[in-house]
C-alpha cells in the first residue's frame, strides 16, 4: 500500500492564507471603513466645536477678593491638604472662583472641587437644574429649543457612554436640532465642557471597532488587536509566498541549450599507409 503523498508548499500556504482571510477578513473591511471616515470627516465638526462658543472671559474688575481669600474661606468649611488649581471664570454670569484641591480621606487623596463668588467670597454648591440649562444655552451657537435635561451620576456612566472619564455629576442637556447636540455641564466646574452630536457618536463607533476594545474604546493595548495585527501581517505575508510560489513568472527557469559536439570522421592518409 502507498504512503499518502506530502502536500506541497503551495497548498499550505494556500490554505493558510484562505483561513486567515476568512478569519480577520471583517475586521480589515471595518478598519477601512473606520478609517475613510477619519479621514474623510472634519474633526473640529465631529468634536461639536462649530456648536460651541468660547468661554466668556472675566472683567478684570470684577474680582474683589483675592484668590487667598476664597481658600481661607473654603479652609474654614472643609479640610484642605493641597492645592491643586485656582481659576477665575464666568459662572452663570457671575465671577466665580473653582478651587481644585485635594482632602485625605483615610489613606488616599480625592480630588475635589469647589466654586467660591469672586464677589462676595461666598461658597457656592454646584449647578443645579436651571443653572445648566442657562449654562448650556449661552454655550450653544444655535437657536434650537431644549428637549431633554438630565443628570449624569458615576452610576450612569459607563465605559462607552460619550462622556466617559469626564467630571461628574453632570448635566446632560440635549437640543432638538438636526445635529442630536447635548450639552455637557458638569456641575462642579460651571461650565458647558463638551458637546456631543451625531458625527461624535458614529465616529466613536467607529473608534471602538478601529481599537477593538469593546470594554472601553480606547485602549490601544489590548490584546484582540495585538493578535489581530499579527494575523493581520501572517496572512498578508502568506499572500505574498502564495504569490511566489504560482507566479508565472517567478517560477520560470531559465532555458539551457543543448551543448552539440561536432563529431568528424577520422581522416585516413593514404600516404601515410603506403
Amino acid at each position: 500500500m502507498s504512503s499518502p503523498r506530502p502536500r506541497s508548499v503551495t497548498y499550505r500556504a494556500r490554505r493558510i492564507h484562505r483561513w486567515l482571510g476568512l478569519l480577520i477578513g471583517v475586521q480589515f473591511v471595518l478598519w477601512t471603513v473606520g478609517g475613510l471616515y477619519f479621514s474623510w470627516t472634519d474633526l473640529d465638526a465631529v468634536h461639536g466645536d462649530h456648536l460651541m462658543r468660547p468661554a466668556p472671559a472675566v472683567d478684570a474688575d470684577a474680582a474683589r477678593i483675592a484668590p487667598g481669600a476664597a481658600l481661607a474661606a473654603l479652609r474654614a468649611r472643609t479640610r484642605v491638604d493641597s492645592v491643586a488649581a485656582v481659576e477665575l471664570a464666568s459662572v452663570v454670569g457671575r465671577p466665580t472662583y473653582r478651587v481644585t484641591y485635594f482632602a485625605t480621606d483615610g489613606a488616599r487623596a480625592i480630588k475635589r472641587r469647589q466654586l467660591v463668588d469672586a464677589t462676595t467670597g461666598a461658597l457656592r454648591g454646584p449647578l443645579d437644574r436651571d443653572e445648566a440649562v442657562r449654562a448650556a444655552r449661552a454655550a450653544y451657537r444655535g437657536a434650537a429649543p431644549v428637549t431633554g435635561v438630565s443628570l449624569l451620576t458615576a452610576d450612569s456612566v459607563g465605559a462607552h457612554h460619550e462622556f466617559r472619564e469626564q467630571p461628574l455629576p453632570a448635566w446632560a442637556v440635549r437640543f432638538g436640532d438636526a445635529e442630536g447636540a447635548t450639552a455637557y455641564v458638569p456641575a462642579e466646574l460651571g461650565q458647558v465642557l463638551r458637546i456631543r452630536n451625531d458625527r461624535w457618536r458614529a465616529f466613536d463607533f467607529l473608534w471602538m471597532l478601529h481599537t477593538m476594545d469593546y470594554a472601553g474604546r480606547d485602549d490601544f493595548n489590548n490584546l484582540v488587536l495585538r493578535a489581530f495585527s499579527v494575523l493581520g501581517l501572517v496572512t498578508v505575508g502568506s499572500g505574498f509566498l502564495l504569490f511566489a510560489l504560482t507566479s508565472p513568472t517567478l517560477r520560470r527557469r531559465p532555458r539551457v541549450e543543448p551543448t552539440h559536439h561536432a563529431h568528424k570522421a577520422p581522416v585516413t592518409n593514404a600516404a601515410s599507409r603506403a
